[in-house]
């Protein structure tokens, strides 16, 4: 595929069309001032700034500029370290992990907005009180309300019961003993079950951002377009689907770039001394630009008109030859940065459809064979031009309990055991069509639902060649992103699939997928095992270690075994950077990352 300069006339009519404006081309012909602004692409759509709605990444990233939690994670050290954001200091914790208390800092203070009628309004204790009842509420029956529901905050689901008894609104108003202000800057967090690594979700500020009461109550039901917090961001334009432009705050409190790399890391080094005591955040704006196919991405890149771009698998050969950045690119000044992405790309199986669900000798086999018979290897080396490993259970690298070393039948390709499981359990071809039919003789069609991007339509014709080979039926269901949330989350999809990205190095976030309790929520297969359910209870209240370890090691293989979800592959990602981008490196958890980024004038 070309990656050429379309003529001047045609590459004008794509600029337009892809809503990135001429007014940076011409920035780089001498033709403007210099413009401190840090102009990003996103290759799916996102959907709302509200964090208890918030599904999808992209919309966390874009949150968590405007938002802050009481926590943040160090820029550059690895491995990955706490430090205080709102807060004073890092929690104080319990002996038993029951008990967290944070002291948040004086002198913070939210974006100004209409809902505080013209006063200054500053960052309390009780905002984080109100922020984190917000998940408990019915009305917004947030998917992430396993998160504080699996720690029990003690008090907070018999408050939710109540209101869905009654059917009445939640009552934000009562105390209650899970999460509660002892000062204007104090709050405790208190817990049903030991949670030793509860504090890392109090360092996502998609999550447990502070959100103001008075902001949520004046904007409603449309909270989600008009987000409004402490952090160095606030939203200036959003265009749904197509373009998102952040300003930075100029009343945000005064903060120095500060970090500690390891010692021996070249990079991080390099940038701590570049960005040494300057002000964050670095650039004056963030231009987000929504550009789901490969080609119009990577033209933009090469155009000029974006800063960083994650390389698309389809360019990768072109881009980085051989895992190296192609001289003509690095002549240019561009720069590379390769990594091992805390994400797992999977597809599930609903586990309450008649045809792929229940726990059945029979349906555990088929679930089986179908991911014995997916060509994983095919999928990396053809649609992700090797730039992803094979994933062997569903917990990804840089978090607790993933193990290298690691080898289950999730990984494994193999059709000619697919074909003897489906043949043991009576999935055979009784009217001689070529396709397999159920035991009973009925017809067997797989249904896995997808959109509509050139990368998925590549992913689906591996499922088909893949299933063909076993005499398998598939089709493909084509739908919008936020259709198939909707619809995963009433659970009338048969098979669906997308990447689970780590957001705390606690591995329990990737088993959480398989937790009964979380049905609905994390745990979109609906998968319900008791077994399983007990291992994961007891590895989150463990602390990390050897024990914590083994725990999680037979929790990986009952989910081999059952086979609810076919983890497939971790991604290797590739940030290819303009010559003018400074201080850019991606963390493995950090969402607010962009407030690090700066953009060097004599660059542009």
């Amino acid at each position: 595929m070309s990656t050429s300069n379309p003529p001047d006339i045609a590459r004008r009519r794509w600029l337009a069309a892809t809503g990135i404006g001429l007014a940076a081309a011409g920035a780089r012909a001498g033709q403007a001032p210099f413009d401190n602004t840090l102009r990003v692409v996103f290759n799916t759509t996102e959907t709302t700034f509200d964090p208890p709605q918030i599904p999808d990444e992209n919309s966390s990233h874009v949150a968590a500029c405007i938002f802050e939690a009481p926590l943040t994670y160090d820029y550059l050290a690895r491995p990955t370290a706490l430090r205080p954001q709102t807060a004073v200091a890092l929690p104080e914790v319990s002996s038993d992990f029951r008990r967290y208390t944070f002291r948040i800092r004086p002198g913070i203070f939210f974006a100004d907005d209409p809902a505080f009628k013209g006063r200054p309004r500053e960052l309390i204790a009780e905002d984080y009180v109100y922020s984190v009842k917000r998940y408990y509420d019915p009305a917004i029956n947030s998917e992430h309300l396993y998160v504080f529901e699996n720690a029990k905050l003690l008090g907070l689901s018999e408050l939710r019961h109540e209101a869905l008894a009654a059917k009445r609104r939640f009552d934000y108003d009562r105390a209650v003993e899970g999460i509660r202000a002892l000062d204007r800057y104090t709050f405790v967090v208190q817990l049903g079950n030991p949670s030793p690594r509860f504090a890392y979700w109090f360092a996502q500020p998609a999550l447990t951002g502070a959100m103001a009461r008075e902001v949520v109550e004046a904007y409603g039901d449309d909270i989600g377009a008009h987000p409004v917090g402490t952090g160095p961001f606030r939203l200036a334009f959003w265009r749904r689907g197509s373009r998102i432009e952040l300003a930075r705050r100029p009343e945000y409190r005064l903060q120095h770039f500060a970090a500690a790399p390891a010692e021996g890391d070249a990079q991080g080094r390099a940038i701590a001394d570049e960005l040494a005591g300057r002000r964050l955040p670095l650039v004056d704006r963030i231009e987000v630009n929504v550009i789901e196919e490969a080609q119009p991405r990577w033209l933009a890149f090469l155009n000029g008109q974006v800063d960083q771009i994650e390389l698309p698998f389809e360019f990768a050969p072109i881009a980085m030859p051989h895992d190296r950045l192609a001289p003509n690119l690095a002549r240019r000044g561009i720069r590379a940065q390769r990594s091992l992405q805390p994400d797992m790309l999977m597809n599930y199986f609903n586990m309450t459809h008649p045809v792929v669900g229940g726990y059945a000798p029979e349906k555990v086999a088929l679930r089986r064979a179908i991911g014995l018979a997916f060509h994983g290897d095919a999928e990396i080396s053809g649609v992700r031009r090797g730039q992803a490993i094979v994933a062997e259970s569903v917990v990804a690298p840089h978090a607790s309990g993933y193990d290298a070393g690691y080898r289950s039948e999730m990984g494994q390709y193999s059709p000619a055991r697919a074909k003897a499981l489906l043949d043991l359990y009576g999935y055979v071809d009784r009217d001689g069509d070529g396709w397999r039919e159920l035991p009973d003789g009925r017809p067997l069609e797989l249904r896995l639902s997808t959109i509509s991007s050139q990368r998925d339509r590549a992913v689906s014709e591996v499922w088909r060649k893949s299933m063909a080979e076993v005499g398998l039926k598939i089709r493909f269901d084509v739908a919008t992103w936020a259709d198939l949330l909707k619809r995963s989350r009433t659970a009338s999809l048969m098979m669906w699939g997308y990447a689970w990205v780590a957001t705390s190095p606690d591995g329990a976030f990737f088993l959480g997928i398989g937790y009964g309790p979380n049905a609905g929520e994390s745990n979109d297969a609906r998968f319900s095992l008791p077994a399983y359910d007990r291992l994961y209870e007891r590895q989150d209240v463990l602390p990390d270690g050897p024990e914590r370890d083994a725990v999680m090691r037979d929790a990986k293989n009952l989910l081999a075994a059952y086979m609810p979800y076919k983890a497939h592959a971790h991604t290797i990602l590739t940030d290819l950077l303009q010559p003018r981008v400074r201080g850019y490196v991606r963390h493995p958890f950090m969402r607010d990352n962009w407030c690090y980024v700066g953009v060097d004038r004599e660059w542009s």
